[in-house]
Order: C-alpha cells, then sequence, then structure tokens
C-alpha cells in the first residue's frame, strides 16, 4: 500500500515520460482523480479512463500527450512540493508563478483541488501539491 498517492502518481507520470510510454496506471482516489483532471483540462494528458483491477480496487488510466515524430512529451517536468514531512501553504497573494506563468501549480483549497490562476482569481489558499511544465 502507497502512503503518498500523489507522490507515487506524479513518479509514475515522470517515468513513463521519460521512457515514452503511452498509457500509465494509477492508484485512483479523490486526489489523484481531480489531479489528472486538471492534467486533462491543461492539456498536459490526452484522456483519463477509470478501470477497476482484479482486486477490485479502481485505479486510473492516463494516456499521456507527445507531439511530433520524435514524440516529444507536452510534459516537461514535474515536482512535487509539499510533502507528508513538509506540507508547504501558501495564501492566495504568495502563490508562486510556475516558469513566469508557462508551468502550473496544483494546489488543495477549500473549493477543491485547482490551478494557481483560478485560485488567484478566485483569491483562495492552500497547499502547493505540484509543479507541471
Amino acid at each position: 500500500m502507497v502512503n503518498d498517492t500523489v507522490a507515487d502518481m506524479i513518479t509514475r507520470i515522470r517515468n513513463a515520460n521519460l521512457v515514452r510510454q503511452t498509457n500509465v496506471q494509477v492508484i485512483a482516489s479523490n486526489t489523484t482523480n481531480s489531479i489528472a483532471s486538471i492534467l486533462k483540462d491543461e492539456g498536459f494528458v490526452e484522456k483519463i479512463q477509470t478501470i477497476e483491477t482484479d482486486s477490485g480496487l479502481s485505479s486510473l488510466l492516463i494516456t499521456l500527450k507527445y507531439q511530433g515524430k520524435r514524440r516529444k512529451p507536452y510534459i516537461t517536468a514535474l515536482k512535487r512540493i509539499s510533502k507528508p514531512g513538509l506540507r508547504v501553504y501558501a495564501n492566495s497573494r504568495e502563490i508562486p508563478r510556475v516558469l513566469g506563468g508557462i508551468g502550473i501549480a496544483i494546489i488543495s483549497t477549500s473549493k477543491g483541488i485547482m490551478t494557481d490562476r483560478r485560485a488567484r482569481h478566485e483569491k483562495v489558499g492552500g497547499e502547493i501539491l505540484c509543479y507541471v511544465w
């Protein structure tokens, strides 16, 4: 059993991206579902499917997005920020811009998991889960 499903998801996507795999399977939870849907909405992944495993648990099948003949990945890097041993919080005025606005920060707020732009727009802060660019 994995203690940190967000870190596990980020690591699996990062590793699949490095070897140019099309699909990656991650453990399904409310948090990972929200993060995956944000990645899809922002154009980093192609599609998301929920599948049932043999043991009765559900998991997400994420189809990664590549461009061109050389299959250059849309996700250049994923970085976990807030960890179980060191939580990182920011209010709405302190939310960082990732690469000057090119990348996104995924933030867990009281209104749900959202991108940094949406959190600034709604003027809510929260826990900074990860950066994607």
